[in-house]
């Protein structure tokens, strides 16, 4: 016996001595698990953007512009943003109060040095200021003044109603620190860095305890990518993990098993990211609206979102989240398998033998989606039994992602399924979507590819993104959204719902349907 508890406790010095440095728990150190790798901790000039580099940087520092529950843009470190009469100059009036990691205090010159770096840069956050390529590439934005300390004057080129959107993601830091800010990230937000370590995928934080905001309760904060499910799942059971918000890489059936353990808690929340079906509209039958309604008739939401997704997600009426200001639901699809017949026969596709095996179509459809994509192959062949049941037979097929987007770009599809995160939160998106002027080129790879166009909806996306006020851009979003509700070039199937897995003592969890990670400065732990 004495010789076996030797060799375990041999095994358990030489597990210990082999786990890597980046995985050990500190103690007293919170964890928190990130499902996707993170690729930088530059906060504003990294070549590419991505959710989790995102998520990170949110911890550290602060933009002046921020979005609110209802995804408006509001001020931030901007304590109040002024909009000239003619829309080319916007006034920043900036927080009180507020100090940088290394003590001292933030002005407006912090924030000049920062929006100047970024537009005279060639950086990923950079692209959005910028209008046209090549020779023909404009900036929309023509200067940044600071006529003082408390006030930052952003003119423009034009009106130009996507300012305080691409504002959101530029983190503000302190003027003339940019050389150092790649390795060594310093902001204003509520934690501070400590350390990185981009082979174990690890960043250690603390907290800001002179956050202009109040301090975080988390003192010590841990953020750790666990990209494999099965390791996350155990480093949540053993507790080696605190809280795994938003994990993109657990199925439903595995979210569901770890509710099941009495040291965890499963909380649900509404999301904002958007599933959805792509119709190309000017690729027969489906250049039919009849037949575009028809398969959305056919295809019972409910029963996916029950059995598949097992409650983990929310019936979709628009592209955009119901909790957006521009939000209405337009034309409403129920599953309803004798209405998706009487319209395919009223376009001309009867069924040739009534519930016979021969189906509407002298071909198949086309439906492409990912390879990589465990989850949309189950959501496709549950979709490809539904619409076989009306009398409409598709093929799936599976490609690469990279070369889906090019095939989605040339139209060598039918019927996509995919998933839009981020994007959909603003209602400018509509005219990405479906304006007539963003439909793909063999040249440029625009959004608009259900290749739909319609002069009265582009008369109203030019209306609507062109209007500052809320109030009066409303209508034109309502009109927008009945028009693309009832000629279908996309079909909404469901909004993603914000999973939180966390230890039972983890309180406080509030996440809003952006899922972005603001809600950790409030967590509560015991002490």
């Amino acid at each position: 016996m004495r010789t076996r508890l030797s060799s375990l406790a041999f095994a358990l010095l030489l597990f210990a001595a082999i786990m890597p440095a980046g995985c050990r728990r500190k103690s007293n150190t919170f964890v928190i698990a990130l499902g996707d790798n993170i690729r930088t901790i530059d906060p504003i000039g990294s070549p590419s953007v991505d959710a989790a580099s995102e998520r990170v940087r949110t911890l550290m520092f602060n933009s002046l512009v921020k979005k609110n529950e209802k995804f408006d843009y509001v001020a931030e470190l901007a304590s109040n943003i002024q909009r000239s009469d003619d829309g080319l100059t916007y006034t920043f009036i900036l927080q009180e109060g507020v100090k940088f990691h290394d003590g001292r205090p933030f002005t407006s010159a912090d924030a000049k040095y920062t929006l100047d770096t970024v537009f005279s840069s060639n950086f990923a956050k950079s692209a959005s200021f910028f209008e046209g390529s090549g020779a023909d590439k404009k900036g929309y934005v023509k200067s940044v003044e600071a006529p003082d300390s408390k006030t930052v004057v952003v003119t423009l080129t034009k009106p130009w109603v996507g300012l305080l959107p691409n504002l959101v993601p530029i983190a503000i830091i302190p003027k003339d620190s940019y050389a150092t800010q790649k390795d060594h990230p310093l902001g204003s937000g509520p934690f501070k860095f400590l350390r990185y370590d981009s082979s174990q995928q690890v960043v250690d934080l603390e907290a800001n305890q002179e956050y202009w905001q109040g301090p975080a309760n988390i003192k010590s904060l841990r953020v750790r990518v666990i990209s494999d499910t099965n390791a996350l799942q155990a480093e949540l059971r053993s507790g080696r993990v605190d809280i795994a918000p938003l994990p993109t890489n657990l199925s439903p059936d595995a979210v569901k098993s770890l509710g099941e353990d009495l040291n965890l808690q499963v909380l649900q929340f509404n999301g904002s990211n958007v599933n959805l079906l792509t119709f190309n509209t000017a690729s027969a039958p489906l250049n039919d609206v009849r037949v575009r309604q028809a398969i959305a008739y056919a295809i019972d939401r409910e029963s996916l979102i029950r059995d598949l997704l097992l409650g983990q997600a929310k019936i979709a009426h628009s592209i955009l989240p119901e909790e957006s200001w521009a939000y209405t639901p337009g034309q409403k699809y129920s599953y309803d398998p004798a209405m998706s017949k009487q319209l395919l026969d009223e376009a001309g596709f009867r069924d040739p033998d009534g519930d016979g095996p021969q189906l509407r179509f002298s071909k198949p459809i086309i439906f492409k989606i990912s390879g990589s994509s465990g989850a949309a192959r189950n959501y496709a062949s549950v979709i490809y039994d539904y619409l076989k049941a009306v009398g409409i037979d598709v093929s799936i097929q599976t490609a690469e992602l990279n070369t889906l987007f090019d095939e989605l770009r040339r139209g060598n599809f039918q019927i996509f399924y995919g998933q839009w995160v981020g994007g959909n939160q603003d209602p400018i998106f509509f005219k990405d979507l479906f304006a007539t002027s963003e439909i793909p080129t063999e040249t440029r790879a625009s959004r608009n590819r259900s290749r739909y166009s319609n002069k009265e909806l582009d008369a109203l996306l030019e209306e609507a993104v062109n209007t500052w006020e809320h109030e009066k851009a409303f209508p034109a979003y309502a009109r927008i959204q009945e028009i693309v509700s009832r000629d279908m070039p996309v079909f909404p199937l469901w909004y993603q719902a914000n999973m939180v897995i966390a230890k039972k003592s983890v309180g406080n969890i509030k996440v809003d349907a952006s899922g972005d990670w603001g809600f950790v400065r409030n967590l509560t732990i015991p002490k």
